[in-house]
């Protein structure tokens, strides 16, 4: 019979990318700390796990990719060979390459065609090259004796914690069909009170069936010895077992034993299927919540049915205080009930950040440059549809300040500087926004240059770069295929330029600015809202038709006279609180006609720090909205973010503040 691994595909991508995520952080830290036992063992465990899930799953590529993963890992742990910088960049290639599986596995539902013989080839030579040379005999004695000396010194340690150790002898029946399910279920119910640190036969003979019935493990647990004979007892086709109490042995008397590699975890066996790729389906995003949140959305749903009951019950009997006392509560659970459901949609940003340390270190083995990253606000919560879209501007963002902004450190060192340069990642939450800093302490951005590069790609005049002030030059930045950069690198320049990053930003309604000082360094400063589902907006009239702007965009509300705009080389404007501020008439914008009035309603939206006069017909009040797509053929419609459904069944269209700068 066929398994259908269509239901486990979800779970398999979403822990599959937790391990690797902590393969990633470990590997960082044993470059610093190549000694560091406990490390090893983490990765190894790691790689046992994801060769036993894609073995599970038939993904045969990375699961041999990760078995010769663990044969180095395990040389490591038994000082066979040391974990030298070579050693470390051919585990991150593995790395590199079992994230870009798991990554085609979400996109494809099948595992990608590479069988990984080059990097598979690199850890043999690893292996065979820093193998110590014995003969076979000396070798097999030299490994019994090391893992003997690890499940000791396994058995001293929880003798010191006052944990219990058990050597657990089991024979299958005579006629269990399938002994490595049968042995993978008696693994399963054993871990879920213990650890298991020794198996004979090997967990790897264990897994393939190359045993008779008969299998010996060595168990660590706080659990009493009858606790163990119990879940033994609840497991069927086990023909009978025996379960002792065992001691550290001294170290001068430790004997030979048949012994294995310390055991991690059994995988789940496999039924082999020839077209396994072509029954399972596309990942769907999904979202870790914890527990309390959704007992909380479970009661205000309880209390939702409790109010629609009483609504209901309600006759025309029920006087007007009555049915206002219903609304109010149904308001409040209402709006309870949305601040739970953001809370469910909320991750942390941590979840993007995480890649950009490896990314770093990456970046500064290849450019010669000293980098330190430091990061803080991590747990700071997005919605999940944000954190999506915000991950690739942050990268092209710190990719630009390790190659454009931090110079070299001979460079560093010669204008007074530390040789190391520092870009710093960080995150908080800003009212209804979320800003995220991107600074470094580089050369800083030479408005300048920019002029002299902006006038060369003839994207301003010689007059306008005259009167061009410092943060208006820097705005060019953002010009789509603009670089100051004179060479173009693997990093960054290859005419892929900080205009993605704006039109990525400002996709989820978001701004991006800088601030920046030459020889000290840049500053770019993201703002993107909590949420995209619901928002607080301002109703306002143009016209017959009902507009929604979104409440974070606007700075305040005024009325001018239609005498005091000045029309200024074909754009309008109105000096306001001393300052120049553009007109916007959205009916021009929107196709509706003109209402011509001597006092004129004007909202002030804002956008970073530039601002913007947009002239309305009237205001109708604040109200908290549903944004909902306007669809595909919809979608690239200037100045709207999508439209909204009101309380009267009319739709609303909401205006994309970000696109009338």
């Amino acid at each position: 019979m066929d398994l259908d691994i269509n239901q486990y595909l979800d779970i398999f991508v979403e822990e599959g990318r937790e391990h690797l995520q902590n393969m990633n952080d470990i590997l960082l830290e044993l470059e610093k700390d190549t000694e560091n036992q406990e490390l090893v063992n983490e990765l190894f465990r790691i790689a046992h796990t994801i060769k036993g899930m894609a073995g599970t799953m038939g993904f045969n590529n990375m699961a041999n990719l990760t078995h010769e993963m663990e044969d180095v890992l395990q040389a490591i742990r038994s000082s066979e060979i040391k974990a030298t910088t070579e050693v470390i960049d051919i585990l991150f290639e593995c790395f590199d390459a079992l994230d870009l599986n798991v990554n085609y596995i979400s996109e494809n539902a099948k595992e990608t065609e590479d069988e990984h013989s080059e990097l598979i080839n690199k850890l043999t030579s690893v292996f065979n090259s820093n193998t110590k040379e014995s003969n076979n005999n000396n070798t097999a004695k030299n490994q019994s004796n090391e893992f003997d000396s690890y499940v000791n010194n396994a058995i001293l340690k929880a003798e010191s914690n006052n944990l219990n150790t058990y050597e657990i002898k089991i024979k299958l029946s005579e006629n269990c069909m399938l002994k490595a399910a049968r042995a993978f279920i008696i693994f399963n119910t054993i871990e879920n009170y213990a650890e298991i640190i020794h198996s004979n036969p090997a967990v790897e003979d264990i897994e393939d069936e190359k045993f008779d019935r008969e299998f010996l493990l060595v168990i660590v647990t706080e659990k009493d010895i009858n606790t163990v004979k119990d879940s033994l007892f609840s497991i069927s086709e086990i023909d009978n077992f025996d379960v002792n109490p065992i001691k550290a042995e001294p170290e001068k008397n430790i004997k030979e034993k048949p012994t294995t590699k310390p055991v991690d975890k059994l995988k789940k066996p496999t039924t082999k299927s020839t077209n396994t790729a072509t029954k399972i389906t596309k990942v769907g995003k999904t979202v870790r919540v914890d527990i309390d949140r959704l007992d909380n959305l479970m009661n205000l749903v309880s209390e939702l049915i409790i109010i629609k009951t009483r609504m209901e019950d309600m006759g025309e009997a029920s006087s007007q205080d009555d049915m206002n006392e219903a609304i109010e509560y149904l308001e409040r659970i209402t709006t309870s009930l949305h601040d739970a459901v953001m809370k469910v949609r909320m991750v942390p940003i941590e979840r993007v950040f995480n890649r950009f340390p490896r990314m770093v270190r990456d970046l500064s083995k290849e450019l010669n440059k000293e980098i330190n990253l430091e990061m803080s606000g991590e747990e700071t919560e997005v919605d999940r549809t944000v954190i999506d879209e915000i991950g690739d501007p942050l990268v092209h963002l710190i990719r630009n300040s390790i190659d454009h902004g931090i110079e070299h450190p001979e460079e560093r060192v010669q204008n007074g500087k530390r040789a190391d340069g520092t870009v710093k990642l960080k995150a908080y939450p800003d009212g209804n926004n979320v800003v995220i800093e991107v600074e470094d302490d580089g050369q800083g951005i030479n408005h300048e240059v920019i002029k002299k590069k902006a006038l060369e790609k003839n994207l301003i005049t010689e007059r306008e770069a005259e009167i061009l002030t410092k943060e208006e030059a820097v705005e060019l930045l953002f010009k789509p295929g603009f670089s100051t950069s004179e060479t173009i690198s693997d990093v960054s320049g290859r005419g892929v330029g900080l205009d993605v990053v704006k039109s990525k930003i400002e996709s989820v309604n978001g701004s991006i600015e800088v601030e920046t000082t030459l020889g000290k360094g840049s500053k770019f400063i993201i703002r993107i809202p909590l949420t995209l589902a619901i928002i607080q907006a301002l109703l306002v009239k143009l016209g017959d038709e009902i507009f929604a702007i979104p409440l974070s965009s606007i700075a305040e509300i005024t009325s001018i006279h239609k005498d005091d705009i000045r029309n200024i080389q074909g754009q309008e404007i109105i000096l306001y609180r001393d300052k120049t501020l553009p007109i916007v008439r959205l009916n021009r914008m929107v196709g509706l006609e003109e209402e011509e009035e001597d006092e004129l309603t004007v909202v002030v939206v804002r956008k970073g720090d530039k601002q913007a006069g947009v002239i309305v017909r009237s205001l109708i009040g604040q109200q908290e909205i549903v944004i909902k797509p306007l669809g595909k053929y919809l979608s690239n419609i200037k100045y709207l973010a999508g439209a909204t459904i009101l309380g009267n069944g009319k739709i609303s269209l909401i205006l994309d503040v970000n696109s009338l700068f």
